[in-house]
């Protein structure tokens, strides 16, 4: 009989997580209302309370994959010296330094939020030793210029379109992933946000164009961004959200999330995002390039081929340096930005962007 294979990392939902843990985090993220304070969490942004979700579930999500979960342990009781310890070197064993040291950075933050009374001071010395051995990885071996991403997505999307002998949700899937490389690469948003993207609030149709428009909460920066998405995908847009991601749905009350999973349906998850963005770059460009390095590809794009206009690559990344001038950070100069940076993605694709 063949050996099972380890279970993959998981961040266990919210849902799933121990009765008291979900009890207090729903408590911590109760939202303020008239003279009535809200919860400890309450004063973060959305993205925010999500990423450290996000990060205590991977923790118990190790805690299940290796037997020790307990559904019925007191809130923030299982963020232990042993539990945590042992989580550190399976982390090790898959990510880097400095992924290794920020899941441990919000895993107390997120149990500080949980369980207040719970103390997690031993975990700061932990941090501390893991700050000074983070390492980030060079990013020049897996640098891919933008244009080269964009060709990447529309040669997928034509692959789709063209495979007819290919099963629906085979044409839908592909679709979808060349559809997520080349508008990320146009737009290079964080990945919080392009994993979120909802159709008719963040992803708004204006005529035939469609835009991406972030509120100022859902971004790091705390500024709204407005960005569109350019003329050569408006058809693989229209295609994929009527035909494609109808098939990815598979029911009639279709989520209103953009990016639907082939297994259920669903609306993606950030890691799975992740991983798809990541897989499909490797299989296609030979590469993995992850989404955060998308913002990296954009930088050196605008920096490689427009380099006459200041300050391009940090408007585009929605970046905010000290050093610029408060113009470079309006709504209109972002907007000028977005269609500049468009422009030259187009031309160095050979497409037309309006």
């Amino acid at each position: 009989m063949p050996a099972m294979r380890p279970a993959a990392a998981r961040s266990l939902p919210v849902a799933e997580w121990p009765l008291a843990d979900r009890t207090e985090w729903a408590s911590a993220c109760r939202p303020g209302v008239r003279m009535q304070r809200g919860g400890r969490a309450s004063y973060l942004k959305p993205v925010t309370r999500d990423d450290l979700a996000r990060r205590y579930g991977y923790f118990l999500g190790f805690l299940a994959r290796s037997g020790r979960l307990d559904l019925n342990a007191a809130a923030g009781a299982q963020v232990s010296p042993d539990n945590v310890d042992d989580f550190v070197t399976e982390l090790r064993t898959r990510v880097g330094s400095v992924t290794v040291y920020a899941s441990i950075h919000k895993l107390r933050q997120a149990t500080q939020l949980i369980a207040p009374d719970h103390d997690v001071s031993w975990l700061r010395p932990i941090e501390s030793e893991l700050a000074l051995m983070r390492k980030g990885r060079s990013k020049y071996d897996r640098l891919v210029l933008a244009e080269v991403l964009v060709k990447a997505g529309l040669a997928l999307m034509a692959e789709a379109d063209a495979g007819l002998d290919l099963a629906p949700l085979r044409r839908a899937r592909q679709f979808r992933n060349g559809l997520m490389i080349a508008l990320l690469a146009c737009c290079p948003i964080r990945l919080k946000n392009f994993a979120a993207l909802t159709i008719g609030r963040s992803l708004v149709q204006i005529g035939s164009a469609w835009w991406i428009v972030l509120d100022a909460t859902e971004t790091k920066e705390g500024r709204s961004d407005e960005r569109p998405v350019p003329g050569f995908l408006t058809t693989h847009m229209d295609r994929y959200i009527s035909e494609h991601r109808v098939v990815l749905g598979n029911s009639d009350g279709l989520s209103s999330s953009l990016w639907l999973s082939t297994r259920d349906g669903q609306p993606m998850c950030y890691g799975a995002v992740e991983a798809v963005v990541t897989q499909t770059t490797e299989a296609t460009v030979g590469v993995k390039v992850s989404p955060h390095l998308f913002r990296a590809s954009a930088a050196t794009s605008a920096a490689l081929h427009a380099g006459a206009i200041p300050h391009l690559a940090t408007a585009v990344l929605a970046h905010r340096n000290p050093v610029v001038t408060q113009e470079h950070y309006n709504r209109a100069s972002a907007l000028s930005a977005g269609k500049a940076y468009l422009e030259v993605i187009g031309t160095y694709s050979g497409l037309q962007v309006a």
